[in-house]
């Protein structure tokens, strides 16, 4: 019972104190910390100073960072600080985890600042990516420093206590190393952007999208946007993280989809790399709309996920023969031994040095540069795969010449008679299959285009005027009076009225314009690439002038007149056959004007 009696002491007293000695440059404060969990969130400091028996020792060893998962409570922390005579008096206590949403400090003599993720950068007490709070002691005696934390997402304090000398300069060479990682994201980001310009490849595309969605978790996670990209929008700070790495799982895994052709290789595992994707888009979603712990919560269990579904598809691959397999599996692979470095230095199982701090970051940049060299892997496994199948294209055609010289004369002669046959036979087929497709775009009365060829033509026209930011125009010329010539004259006179009009058109428009008859007594030219709407109205003036001079048919003079109607075409969203409602409609105002002249659509 006594035992009992003093360890229950033990844990109501808290920890000793951190004693600071001359010479100490910094100290990691995890395992010297004392919490109480305040579920409800309302206690305030001096309710908590009055349960100090309440207070627990964290449950970290060494240097680890304390970590409370997803956590909805607040959770105080203290620490008691004990200087050593001769040690200095000002320190600095960081608290390096930047997506934290509210940490409040309370100082000895009453010292109090609040900062977190939610707040514009110019409120943190110093100009810092993590949470840097001045600590000042008395001369004499302990000093008591409080920690009120919150956040929606991941609840890690990581605590150390340094001199200011000293964390300044090991501050400067953390940005360096931050600065190399992000400038080496952006460099690879444009050049796959340059290569995706280049090629067209969707690939490329979702690796640029990857990367930069990459960059915005990791700017989060390292403070680096909160400090330079958005400092005045605290609530784009405090979703930039989930939202970055939900978008980065969601471009990952439409990555992975492409460069494997998983559709096509895996269409077991395609299924899940697809819902997976899906769920990465609801995280965004649920990161804008519903509450931050939610999403994040998500994302995590989507993320670890879509590690183990992506590292099988790529052992699927790889053992396949797949280009680029096997370096895709290895960058996921050195990312995930990053992540697990990192964990298990949070772990305490691991030492804090360079490369452990630094795993995640080292291990991400040497994700995204080896899927690069993947990208590339794969274009050139492709270009063997074709180079081998061309060489054996020729060898095989070599073999086949070979055995034909060496064959017999009269095995030669009858090769070359009916190679003659099969000649003679393929350019009859030519010939009907020119004839067809004449027949298939052409009028049989006058030898223009026909409807279908027309529609062809201007669809042509108006995409090559969309993409050289030009005009085309469309004329749609209608006979003035042609059923009473037909009746009057008969049909025949009609046709020929209809083949003297047909060459007066061809006759009138540029090479690169398209004459066609849609049926009847109508016809459509259509103008390609005009300078202006003003070459549109000349060459209709010039249909209506020519269709007025006198016609010979079989002998006998007539006069024909013809009504036609213009619609232009500068760019946009406008449909073929809205533009020809357009021109149907000018073409009919100039009947209703008299006929014999042209209208212009005016929109």
């Amino acid at each position: 019972m006594l035992l009992l009696c003093c360890w229950l002491c033990h844990i109501g007293t808290g920890i000793a104190a951190v004693r600071l000695m001359p010479g100490v440059a910094s100290i990691g404060l995890a395992s010297q910390v004392s919490i109480l969990e305040d579920p409800g969130g309302r206690l305030s400091l001096a309710d908590v100073q009055n349960r100090g028996n309440e207070f627990r020792p964290a449950p970290v060893t060494g240097d680890a960072a304390i970590n409370f998962g997803y956590s909805s409570s607040a959770w105080w922390l203290r620490v008691e600080l004990e200087p050593d005579p001769a040690a200095p008096r000002d320190w600095l206590l960081e608290v390096s985890f930047p997506t934290l949403d509210s940490v409040e400090y309370f100082g000895p003599e009453g010292a109090y600042m609040a900062t977190g993720d939610r707040l514009p950068f110019a409120r943190r007490p110093l100009p810092h990516r993590n949470f840097v709070f001045p600590v000042r002691l008395g001369e004499t005696g302990t000093g008591t420093v409080w920690l009120r934390v919150v956040s929606e997402g991941t609840l890690t304090v990581p605590l150390r206590l340094w001199q200011a000398g000293v964390f300044w300069p090991d501050s400067q060479a953390s940005y360096a190393v931050l600065s190399v990682y992000f400038g080496m994201l952006l460099a690879l980001a444009l050049y796959n952007l340059l290569l995706w310009f280049s090629l067209r490849d969707h690939n490329y595309l979702t690796y640029v999208l990857f990367a930069a969605s990459m960059a915005v978790g990791q700017l989060s996670l390292n403070g680096l946007g909160n400090q330079f990209l958005w400092p005045d929008w605290p609530t784009w700070g405090n979703l930039a993280f989930t939202v970055g790495f939900a978008a980065a799982g969601l471009f990952g895994a439409l990555f992975t989809r492409g460069f494997l052709e998983t559709r096509r290789n895996l269409p077991r595992l395609d299924g899940a790399v697809t819902g997976l994707a899906a769920l990465f888009a609801v995280c965004i979603v649920v990161a804008l709309a519903a509450p931050y712990r939610l999403a994040a919560i998500l994302t995590s269990l989507t993320g670890v996920t879509f590690a183990v579904v992506a590292v099988l598809a790529g052992l699927r691959c790889w053992r396949a023969g797949r280009p680029g397999a096997s370096t895709f599996l290895l960058a996921w692979t050195v990312l995930l031994l990053g992540v697990a470095v990192v964990g298990l230095r949070n772990l305490n199982l691991l030492p804090t040095t360079f490369l452990s701090f630094y795993a995640m970051q080292m291990g991400s940049a040497l994700e995204m540069l080896l899927l690069s060299f993947a990208l590339a892997d794969r274009i050139n496994g492709l270009r063997r795969a074709k180079d081998a199948a061309q060489s054996e294209a020729l060898a095989t055609k070599q073999q086949m010449v070979g055995a034909l010289q060496r064959s017999e004369a009269s095995l030669e002669r009858r090769v070359a008679e009916r190679t003659t046959e099969l000649e003679e036979a393929n350019a009859r087929l030519r010939e009907n299959e020119r004839q067809l497709q004449a027949l298939a775009h052409t009028d049989t009365l006058t030898g223009l285009a026909n409807r279908l060829l027309f529609d062809a033509r201007l669809e042509q026209s108006m995409q090559q005027a969309r993409r050289s930011q030009g005009q085309t125009a469309l004329l749609l010329v209608d006979l003035d009076h042609f059923k009473a010539i037909n009746d009057s004259y008969g049909h025949a006179i009609g046709d020929e009225v209809l083949r003297s009009a047909a060459e007066r058109f061809r006759a009138a428009v540029r090479e690169v314009d398209t004459v066609a008859r849609l049926g009847g007594d109508e016809f459509a030219i259509v103008l390609a690439a005009i300078g202006s709407a003003a070459d549109a109205d000349r060459m209709a003036d010039k249909i209506v002038a020519g269709l007025r001079e006198p016609m010979r048919v079989l002998g006998m003079p007539l006069e024909v007149t013809g009504s036609v109607g213009v619609a232009v075409f500068s760019g946009g969203d406008l449909s073929p056959a809205e533009l020809v409602r357009r021109a149907d409609r000018a073409m009919y105002a100039a009947k209703e004007a008299g006929r014999g002249c042209f209208r212009v659509h005016s929109g």
